[in-house]
């Protein structure tokens, strides 16, 4: 048995991750002590390995309770994904280090972009999503998807990063204060409107998600001015509790 301390010490993941995994129900501990404090074993440990395999695909928190809980749940098939996405990442950053190394040998003036195309990995992550997309609100977004023209999509897109300018108009005010907390109800609004029924579980996978995952996190960051996406995910913390 391990001590979340234990844990967190051999995995890199913060306490307070785990900790909000156990609240969520993803990860729960093996046992507590008699003082209450969380024990994990080599079952719990390999759930967590999991956990972090398909954070590596981008699935949500929410996602991911659901694949693991499923009944046709396969590891090994899941693994193979992973395999082969990390592989994937792997042959990207090669190449952009040769690019570099090149790039000092003839000078500024060798430029290629190729080495920065994420096309493959992010074909190959979609396809992943799309094989593993069982729940009911990957579902009703592949619905909601499919009915609407291009423009509505882009509409969709500008509502959303509206939402998150708005955020950064806020960025010095607290997260306790009923105007950002307003905010936030707009934003599960929003998303379940355009895309999902936004539940207050998956609202906070994806607060973890936009302070997380760099291209969220620029992108929202973009739409609102640096420090926006940290800002963003701390409020919907807040209003989860």
């Amino acid at each position: 048995m391990k001590t979340v301390n234990e844990v967190s010490k051999l995995t890199g993941v913060s306490i307070r991750t785990l900790q909000y995994y156990d609240k969520i129900g993803l990860l729960s501990p093996s046992k507590r002590t008699e003082a209450g404090y969380r024990l994990y074993d080599d079952t719990a440990l390999e759930r967590l390995q999991q956990i972090l395999l398909f954070r590596e695909l981008e699935f949500s928190l929410d996602d991911i309770k659901s694949i693991l809980e499923a009944p046709d749940f396969d590891r090994e098939r899941a693994l193979d994904q992973q395999i082969e996405l990390l592989t994937l990442k792997l042959q990207r950053l090669e190449a952009i280090i040769e690019l570099a190394r090149e790039t000092k040998i003839k000078g500024g003036k060798h430029m290629q972009f190729e080495a920065f195309d994420k096309n493959k990995i992010e074909e190959y992550t979609a396809r992943a999503k799309k094989e593993w997309g069982n729940t009911k609100e990957y579902a009703e977004y592949e619905k909601k998807s499919c009915s609407r023209n291009k423009q509505e999509e882009v509409d969709a897109a500008n509502e959303l990063m509206s939402v998150f300018a708005e955020f950064g108009s806020m960025r010095n005010k607290s997260v306790k204060d009923d105007e950002v907390k307003n905010l936030v109800q707009k934003l599960q609004s929003v998303i379940t409107k355009n895309y999902y029924n936004c539940t207050d579980n998956i609202l906070a996978s994806l607060g973890q998600m936009y302070s997380a995952n760099d291209e969220f996190r620029q992108n929202i960051d973009k739409a609102g001015g640096n420090g926006t996406a940290e800002f963003v995910s701390i409020a919907i913390t807040e209003y989860c509790k």
